[in-house]
């Protein structure tokens, strides 16, 4: 491949990462609103319906995620191996550790936040709850 399409194939998957990350922002903002106006007040299947969708939304984001991070780091280690690559090209490489990121820190804070939203939504009001 040559230097100008690997520079399109990672700036291909960095605008994948980038819009991965907007449905699970709306969600978990939207659902930190739904938890504000009454969410944990609502019946045990309608409770059990909004962490559902969120785990769902959340393990498909990481899954995009994860693997749009993996593949620019290929294509990072691509253009690694050319020979003299120009300045965008050893930029590029110098930063491909950051997709590491993405692939793990991002993920640990949807975890996080999936599981404060639980509590918030089914723990007892004494434990902190919404009941």
């Amino acid at each position: 491949m040559t230097e100008h399409e690997l520079h399109a194939m990672w700036a291909s998957a960095r605008l994948q990462i980038i819009l991965s990350q907007l449905g699970p922002i709306v969600l978990l903002t939207s659902s930190i609103a739904l938890v504000m106006a009454g969410l944990g007040h609502q019946p045990t299947p309608i409770r059990l319906a909004a962490a559902l969708i969120l785990l769902a939304t959340g393990i498909l984001g990481a899954l995009v995620q994860f693997s749009a991070a993996a593949e620019a780091q290929a294509i990072a280690a691509d253009l690694g191996a050319l020979g003299a690559p120009s300045a965008v090209s050893r930029r590029i490489v110098a930063q491909a550790g950051f997709a590491n990121v993405v692939k793990f820190v991002t993920p640990t804070i949807f975890v996080l936040t999936f599981l404060a939203l639980l509590w918030a939504i089914f723990a007892p009001p004494a434990l902190g709850g919404m009941q």
